[in-house]
């Protein structure tokens, strides 16, 4: 079936989701309210911030909200502090989003909202230099699946010491839910099950799931600590989402799937701190570039829901003749340079932003990404790790870990990477953003979150030229590959079977801290301890830096 690109843009106006009016509406509700789901601030500009919070009417009412909003300089220096008013209802959930501009660069702020006479807790956020900057710190985080743990690691991010903004590279919220569905086998899925108790499709759903995911108090720790940066991946609408649906979605019993993308779409920029995009231009909005000082430049890509072609499936699209996989006719689908990850206007925007970049000045340009951009060829699990250490995993539990390896082994005589889903699954795609990285002569550093798993990668081109390096985050709680296979040390399965990837870790739940310099970029993999206690420690896995060069990066070392 051909699908009608035009119309299901169309169907992403979210113009319910502009900010709400300054005016005062009749009739407004005055009865008790409280602020249950904290406050964020995002979209870091020099000038301007965007201010959020969701006001909680503990009485039933469709009626308007009114509120204030205030934000002053923590260093109490003469000018700065502002304030305003405004309105909002049912129409948009509640959720209340504040662009303040005319702010200062490279200054601490304080912000509180109140309304029917009760303060919202009190937030604290930073506008990035606009001269020399020497050092710029973000915590990269992906993936929390809230009945699979306690969120130690966002509390772990809210008492960084220092932090100019989070960069959250999607899977924010899970659509799933119910008896059975993912995450529930962990040890504190019964204290914190999914809501709604099902997989989550309508309006009312999505805003329900969100509101849940932010009534977390280290969620909300992390949000009032600092800045935000936010990117969706699949699960904030389905699944192994693309353009024209997910694996995750089933038209005939959930609907029609660009009504449940508009859906999650408007929930999202209802209760994220990100600017509200204009009608139709919820992509546009997604696609957006910060600077901080002339030190770094964060480039934000949208890779799910704006171009993405259909991923390709082993079992779908490897054709078998005459009993045998013809992985020519698979490979020549797999490299079609018609298969998108990002449109030919994206493709063209991320060119601009990252030559724009090296034309300024900057040292460095971040390219925030939702998923593992490296090459991860499936290795032969016997052959890298021997017949004993594969015996000695299978052991444990059989039937699942031989079932995998047995699979493993098969792709990797084949010579087929590990993930469609991932850019291996696009590596036209690939190859023509490492050409716009190589035009501009960008120092270029990849974060990815998506996969559950550390990564160090050094990503190179198809002639073997080195055109970025990686740091990839693991899941804040989202159970990754050793969680499933114990005793199989699946990290150091990829470190010695694939070319780029330098370090790699399937068990840890954490986040990066990703800390740029004029001399270097280092990336610490953070790990806490538990997410089945609220008792942790947080530690770092292992550390690397790159430095920049002449035109590009330098490989990784490990520090």
């Amino acid at each position: 079936m051909k699908i009608d690109r035009r119309r299901a843009l169309a169907l992403l106006g979210l113009g319910a989701a502009a900010p709400a009016s300054g005016a005062l509406a009749q009739g407004a509700y005055e009865g008790p309210v409280a602020f249950e789901h904290g406050v964020a601030s995002g979209d870091p500009l020099p000038n301007a911030m965007i201010l959020w919070t969701r006001i909680t009417p503990k009485a039933e009412t469709s009626a308007p909200i009114a509120y204030t909003w205030r934000i002053n300089p923590v260093d109490r220096r003469a000018g700065g502090a502002k304030s305003g008013s405004g309105v909002t209802g049912p129409d948009r959930d509640y959720t209340v989003k504040i662009e303040v501009t005319g702010l200062d660069p490279d200054r601490a702020y304080t912000y509180e909202f109140e309304a029917n006479g009760v303060t919202s807790p009190m937030g604290r956020t930073r506008t990035p230099s606009t001269g020399e900057t020497r050092e710029v710190v973000l915590a990269v985080a992906s993936c929390s699946l809230y009945p699979n743990g306690y969120f130690n690691a966002y509390q772990a991010i809210a008492d960084l010491p220092k932090l100019d903004a989070v960069v959250h590279l999607g899977d924010y919220i899970y659509e799933y839910g119910g008896e059975g569905s993912y995450g529930m086998t962990s040890a504190v899925a019964g204290e914190r099950p999914h809501d709604p108790p099902h997989e989550i499709v309508s309006l009312s759903d999505y805003r329900t799931r969100h509101a849940q995911y932010k009534s977390d108090p280290a969620l909300q720790a992390a949000h009032a600590r600092a800045p935000w940066i936010v990117a969706w991946d699949d699960h904030e609408t389905a699944n192994n989402s693309w353009f024209g649906g997910a694996e995750n979605h089933q038209s005939g019993a959930e609907g029609d799937w660009n009504a449940r993308k508009a859906a999650a779409l408007k929930a999202y920029f209802e209760w994220m701190p990100i600017r509200d995009p204009a009608p139709g231009g919820a992509f546009e909005a997604m696609n957006r570039t910060f600077h901080f000082g002339d030190l770094v430049s964060l480039i934000m890509l949208e890779t799910r829901l704006t171009a993405r072609d259909e991923q390709l499936d082993y079992a779908r699209d490897l054709p078998v003749v005459d009993g045998k996989p013809d992985i020519p006719a698979f490979r020549k689908k797999l490299h079609d340079p018609a298969r998108r990850m990002m449109s030919e206007a994206q493709e063209a925007w991320f060119a601009k932003e990252v030559a724009d970049s090296v034309k300024a000045g900057r040292t460095w340009q971040v390219l925030g990404n939702q998923v593992v951009m490296a090459r991860v060829d499936v290795p032969s699990p016997r052959s890298v790790l021997g017949e004993e250490a594969v015996a000695a995993a299978i052991a444990t539990q059989p039937e699942d870990i031989a079932k995998r390896i047995d699979q493993m082994e098969r792709l990797a005589a084949m010579g087929l990477p590990y993930g469609l889903d991932m850019w291996d699954g696009y590596p036209a795609a690939r190859e023509r953003l490492y050409d716009a990285v190589a035009a501009a002569g960008a120092k270029a550093v990849v974060i990815s979150g998506d996969s559950h798993a550390f990564w160090a990668n050094e990503l190179y081109d198809d002639e073997g030229a080195l055109r970025a390096v990686e740091f990839g985050t693991t899941g804040i709680t989202s159970p990754g590959a050793g969680d499933y296979v114990k005793g199989l040390p699946v990290g150091e399965l990829y470190m010695k079977g694939a070319k780029e990837i330098v370090f790699s870790d399937h068990d840890a739940k954490g986040f990066v801290l990703l800390t740029l310099t004029p001399d270097e970029v280092k990336g610490e993999l953070m790990t806490v301890s538990s997410i089945v206690s609220k008792d942790y420690e947080t530690g770092v896995r292992a550390a690397f830096t790159a430095t920049p060069g002449e035109g590009g990066v330098s490989g990784l070392t490990k520090v």
